[in-house]
């Protein structure tokens, strides 16, 4: 689904893909590691009185984020993960493991796209993440 108009935007950037299977969107800022995170959520009530994520999209600033390898250490300490995380490279800028995308735009800016509980697929995930430039 292309879309259009504020949706599209978030944090100076536009997200020009989206799936169709969305919910409600919340965003939502903070703050962790001295890196400041403007993120957007879309949720669904998969039964009554229960809300699953579908999608986050989370713009990253900050000067942590130098190139794709400190990006890489960065989300590994944000997410907890391990030494023996392995992401593989996505395109010249960015990283990809089994739910998620990352892609460093510019010094100390930086996005990520994930499907916590694999409700859009990998490839819809590469789509939104490909999708992610700065407004113009």
């Amino acid at each position: 689904m292309t879309i259009s108009g504020a949706e599209t935007l978030l944090d100076g950037l536009a997200i020009g893909r989206l799936p169709d299977r969305l919910g409600a969107a919340s965003d939502f800022e903070f703050e962790w590691g001295g890196v400041a995170f403007v993120q957007r959520v879309w949720e669904s009530e998969v039964e009554p009185g229960v809300w699953r994520v579908d999608l986050q999209v989370q713009v990253m600033r900050g000067g942590a984020l130098e190139d794709l390898d400190a990006l890489r250490d960065f989300l590994a300490e944000y997410h907890e993960r391990g030494d023996d995380w392995k992401a593989e490279p996505f395109g010249e800028d960015g990283l990809a493991s089994e739910r998620e995308v990352a892609r460093f735009l510019a010094p100390s800016l930086a996005v990520e796209v994930r499907d916590p509980f694999d409700r859009q697929g990998a490839e819809q995930v590469r789509t939104v993440a490909a999708s992610i430039a700065p407004q113009s």
